[in-house]
């Protein structure tokens, strides 16, 4: 029987050759928006988790600061700025005593304009003068503490003299963390340069930081304790579709706020498997475009037995942003000792305009190539840098399915149609 993966908006068929036994091929159809998301967000903030609501945090005379994320998230900050905003009046505060924070981390910091469109006509007219976008080279940015770890944190100004911190983001899976949202919003969101390289760095690695993992997640958990050391307050966390459409809104305190989004985020995307696979077939798709379109690989090696294959399928065709990162893959340096020079803060010259994040995964990428064999169909990138990676190319998935074969011709196979979107749960 024919298999399939989602490649660019259409199915691409293949077969699997006798000899290989399929533990998974099921697909993930895409979750539908809500109808009114207005509505939802409403409704996730008059009922929050573990907290009163932001009428009831707010006090006359406070200086309060919003912080949503950057133009890298699909977070639909124009609709709950301004349902945020009118409770915080109705609390007695006035625009005039709210400032917003773009959280980005280690991004690139977005231009006024760019603010603006993130952000919406109205709350960028109620706020004017008082949006601004981290800086995380700032001198300004302030020492507040250690996490258990040792980890130094180090925040935005405006955000460490707050009298009320609010946050805006989005939950999801994610490789390292478990899930996005929470209090990512302040590690790495509004700390400094040297903060998010001391913490990332030092966990990116341990055999605890993966996805649908919290609790014993050191990454997670020193990212809790910079969290509580912020005082962010209260938290708003969306999922979203990959047709950016809001599938249900959480709020509340931010830890139990993200650790209910966590568990309904794990319900939509999991797919269990009763071993891990000896050959994985995985789609980028929806998540296609530049840097997104590594997330179905990373996720493929959380599934995949040492010494085992991977088949990544990804169009590739605006390639621009990882080119930096084939480039570096291209060098004769382990995973190993490459991680040893980012941590020592010997971060190659033409990486050093990028995120840590974007930095990590030549570290990720460099360990796929030494743990597994992985082959790559796109067309996007030539052979010949695909090659650089350190990984096989091929222009078609039988193709790249008839070479895994010479090496494997028995084999148990997971298929990720759609790999982008998915949580691989070995049981």
């Amino acid at each position: 029987m024919d298999q399939y993966v989602n490649y660019d908006g259409e199915r691409k068929t293949f077969s699997i050759p006798k000899g290989w036994n399929l533990i998974s091929s099921e697909d993930k159809p895409p979750v539908p928006g809500v109808n009114d998301p207005i509505q939802e967000i409403r409704r996730a903030l008059d009922h929050p988790f573990g907290s009163p609501k932001i009428e009831d945090l707010a006090r006359p005379g406070m200086e309060v600061v919003l912080l949503f994320d950057d133009l890298q998230r699909p977070t639909p900050v124009y609709l709950a700025l301004p349902e945020i905003l009118n409770r915080l009046n109705r609390a007695g505060i006035p625009d005039e005593r709210i400032s917003g924070v773009c959280a980005v981390g280690t991004h690139p910091i977005p231009s006024l304009e760019q603010l603006r469109k993130k952000v919406g006509e109205e709350a960028f007219t109620r706020l004017t003068g008082r949006l601004f976008s981290h800086n995380p080279h700032a001198s300004d940015n302030v020492i507040i503490g250690k996490t258990h770890r040792g980890t130094l944190v180090e925040i935005n100004s405006r955000v460490a003299f707050a009298d009320l911190i609010i946050g805006v983001g989005e939950c999801m899976p994610h490789p390292i963390a478990g899930y996005g949202g929470g209090y990512k919003i302040i590690m790495p969101g509004v700390c400094s340069y040297r903060s998010v390289a001391d913490h990332h760095f030092s966990w990116m690695r341990h055999r605890n930081s993966r996805v649908n993992l919290l609790d014993g997640n050191h990454f997670f958990e020193d990212i809790l304790d910079a969290g509580r050391l912020s005082r962010l307050a209260f938290k708003l966390d969306f999922i979203i579709n990959e047709k950016k459409e809001v599938i249900r809104a959480f709020a509340g305190d931010p830890m139990a706020e993200h650790r209910e989004a966590s568990n309904y985020a794990a319900a939509l995307y999991s797919i269990p498997l009763p071993k891990l696979a000896d050959v994985t077939i995985t789609s980028a798709f929806p998540l296609e475009v530049g840097v997104q379109a590594t997330k179905a690989l990373t996720m493929a090696g959380f599934c995949t037995r040492s010494g085992g294959a991977i088949i990544w399928v990804a169009p590739q065709k605006q390639a621009g942003s990882i080119l930096p990162l084939v480039r570096e893959m291209g060098s004769s340096e382990s995973a190993s000792d490459f991680h040893r020079r980012l941590i020592l803060g010997d971060v190659p010259e033409h990486l050093r305009s990028f995120g840590i994040s974007y930095i990590m995964q030549v570290v990720y990428f460099k360990e796929l190539a030494e743990k597994f064999t992985v082959v790559h169909v796109t067309e996007g990138l030539s052979a010949e840098q695909v090659g650089m990676m350190k990984f096989a190319y091929s222009p078609s998935i039988q193709d790249a399915i008839d070479q895994v074969y010479k090496k494997m011709d028995r084999a148990d196979v997971a298929i990720f149609p759609s790999g982008g979107n998915i949580i691989p749960e070995v049981r």
